[in-house]
């Protein structure tokens, strides 16, 4: 079957799917959905409607992006409207069905957006929605809007067009068509990828690989796994453009084993590829001939380095080599590779669509087109966004996000992942692209950006990722692996009160030591959190060194929690939650913490009424000897 007759018939199944000829009910299933408790709302409306007499048609989506508030429904009647409900619970299911599904009701008490509509009974379109409306919305075109399961959802709406027009095409053209985009690679060091592929197309030899890195390791980074499960044709089309481009007849997809719902998914979408012809032989009536192939990772956060990447293709240890040679002159097996992420690919197939230039309008100068991130921390409107290049931060963190919860201060963000830098509040309005993060010591990264407020210890956040990082080292390259053990002893001493004036020279030159000695980028940016903390909150390590206090009551060594004598009113609720016996006292009697027992915990802070307010928690040691009595 030729490729417009596959799309005609993808577009008459598009538009029943639209139609609405009967109720339809979208349930977002991803990941963050199914955590949040979308399955079980799914049976609640299978067991309702099935009570209810109610033929309706139910299909899981992918993810809108607003993780914040998963489970999210969506319910389309047969006049047109469609209603977005938020934080949806079995519970809902009952009076969702009687109020908007029987009588017409919206339920605008309920709802978080509608679609199609400027206002329904006073509830504003999504499209207008805070976190949605400073968006552009490439990579996640599709996102909470098909069934990822549905090849025909995908190609109804430009899917395979991309592929269509470039096989049309020499390799070289299409190469010139993304050089003219300006994309630049999404997952991490943002190499320009046109220049890549022109590299890979010229080097001599007919076997040549492609490779789809979805190996997402960051802590607090969701964004390949978010686009594979709600849209996993999307990359593997930006796949085999690459594919055809460089003149490789077979990819992987390197995917870490912890991610079953975007495997599952992705093998539906190579099978429903091969049934149509979009791999194998001969693709669409042309000479190209291209093959898929999944290889799971074992989750080592070293192998979304490419060389330890496709070591671990090979069978071997994940460790990375010197370089050069580079991947696109010796990769994969020593032939000519390429290693692009998720959310590249997921633009390569859009940019061929829709071309180079019209990329090329979003952005600034030097970073083209769009950036996924995801939002995570202490932020109100948690969840994966996308927005153009250059965006001021103050718009991600108070415009999209939401802003912090509880009235907090804003203290800083981390970009970038693991490797990345903490921006101060001082900088809320840096255009965030490659260039301006790189000036102010952090990076893009894969798109991790995780925001903190006034209660986040920098020396702890600090030593959190260095924790991470030191334990990730391969231990190839003794500056990573001796480095960063003395990186997180020295910050460990610190925040256990053991710091010295020393300590923060030594930890600025050993940082630069590691950066200038390291084989891989994963040594190389280990030492960034570090750097970017001393340079922007060197206070905060003063207090930890000279005072001995942790002002922002984290670092356990160097707070102390006391009861205070004339606001304990003797309920024993603090009493009965310490673990360890720290807490004596009568019953309506004022209690008092034995310092050389006390762990720190904090359950008693917790569990005393914010009515007495009676314990509380303070910046500093208290004598051990003594029990405190305020």
């Amino acid at each position: 079957m030729k490729f417009e007759e596959i799309r005609q018939k993808a577009k008459l199944q598009w538009d029943e799917f639209n139609g609405l000829k009967r109720p339809r009910i979208l349930i977002g299933a991803v990941t963050c959905g199914c955590a949040a408790g979308a399955l079980d709302v799914r049976s609640a409306f299978e067991k309702e409607l099935n009570k209810s007499k109610i033929k309706a048609d139910l299909y899981e989506v992918g993810c809108l992006g607003m993780c914040y508030a998963e489970p999210l429904v969506e319910i389309g009647l047969t006049d047109g409207r469609r209603v977005l409900y938020n934080n949806v619970t079995e519970g809902m299911v009952p009076e969702l069905i009687r109020d908007f599904i029987k009588k017409g009701n919206p339920r605008p008490d309920l709802a978080l957006a509608n679609f199609g509509h400027a206002s329904i009974d006073g509830i504003s379109s999504f499209e207008e929605h805070p976190m949605i409306k400073g968006q552009v919305r490439i990579v996640l075109r599709n996102a909470g809007i098909i069934d990822p399961t549905n090849v025909d959802h995908y190609i109804a709406r430009d899917g395979y067009s991309g592929l269509a027009k470039a096989l049309c095409m020499s390799p070289e053209e299409v190469i010139e068509e993304i050089k003219c985009s300006g994309l630049r690679g999404r997952g991490g060091a943002g190499f320009p990828t046109g220049i890549k592929w022109d590299f890979a197309r010229k080097s001599p030899g007919r076997e040549k690989y492609v490779i789809c890195n979805a190996d997402e390791g960051d802590p607090g980074a969701f964004m390949d796994r978010s686009v594979l499960e709600s849209d996993p044709h999307a990359m593997l089309e930006g796949l085999a453009i690459a594919a055809y481009a460089i003149g490789a007849d077979l990819g992987y997809v390197y995917i870490r084993a912890e991610y079953p719902l975007a495997i599952k998914r992705l093998k539906t979408a190579i099978k429903q590829m091969e049934n149509l012809g979009f791999v194998g032989q001969n693709i669409m009536g042309s000479d190209f001939s291209f093959s898929v192939r999944i290889k799971e990772g074992a989750g080592a956060f070293v192998c979304g380095e490419e060389t330890a990447l496709m070591a671990s293709i090979e069978g071997k240890r994940g460790m990375p080599r010197s370089r050069p040679p580079f991947p696109a002159v010796s990769g994969l097996h020593q032939k000519p590779t390429i290693i692009n992420n998720v959310e590249t690919l997921a633009n390569v197939s859009e940019i061929m669509n829709k071309g180079g230039k019209w990329f090329a309008t979003f952005g600034t100068e030097k970073s083209k087109g769009t950036k996924t991130f995801a939002l995570a921390g202490n932020i109100n409107r948690t969840g994966l966004i996308e927005v153009p290049m250059g965006i001021p931060l103050r718009n991600i963190i108070y415009t999209i996000g939401g802003g912090i919860p509880n009235g907090k201060k804003f203290k800083a963000v981390q970009t970038g992942g693991p490797s990345g830098g903490c921006i101060p509040a001082s900088l809320i309005d840096l255009p965030v692209n490659y260039e301006e993060l790189a000036k102010v010591g952090s990076i893009m990264g894969s798109g991790g950006m995780i925001v903190l407020d006034e209660d986040s210890c920098m020396v702890d956040i600090a030593r959190y990722f260095l924790t991470f990082t030191h334990n990730e080292s391969c231990g190839k390259c003794v500056p990573c692996r001796m480095g960063s053990q003395h990186l997180l002893r020295i910050l460990t001493d610190i925040s256990e009160g053991r710091g010295t004036k020393e300590h923060t020279g030594i930890l600025e030159k050993l940082s630069k030591t590691i950066q200038l000695g390291s084989l891989c980028a994963l040594g190389q940016t280990l030492p960034n959190p570090v750097l970017s903390t001393l340079s922007y909150f060197k206070e905060e390590f003063e207090s930890h060194i000279i005072d001995k206090r942790c002002p922002a009551k984290v670092c356990k060594a160097l707070i102390a929690y006391r009861i205070l004598p004339d606001k304990c009113k003797g309920c024993q609720l603090c009493f009965h939650a310490c673990p360890v016996g720290a807490i004596s006292g009568e019953k309506k009697g004022v209690h008092v913490i034995d310092q050389f027992k006390c762990i720190k915990c904090g359950m008693c802070y917790e569990k005393c009424p914010p009515k007495f307010g009676a314990v509380e928690c303070i910046p500093g040691q208290l004598p051990i000897e003594v029990k405190c009595v305020g």
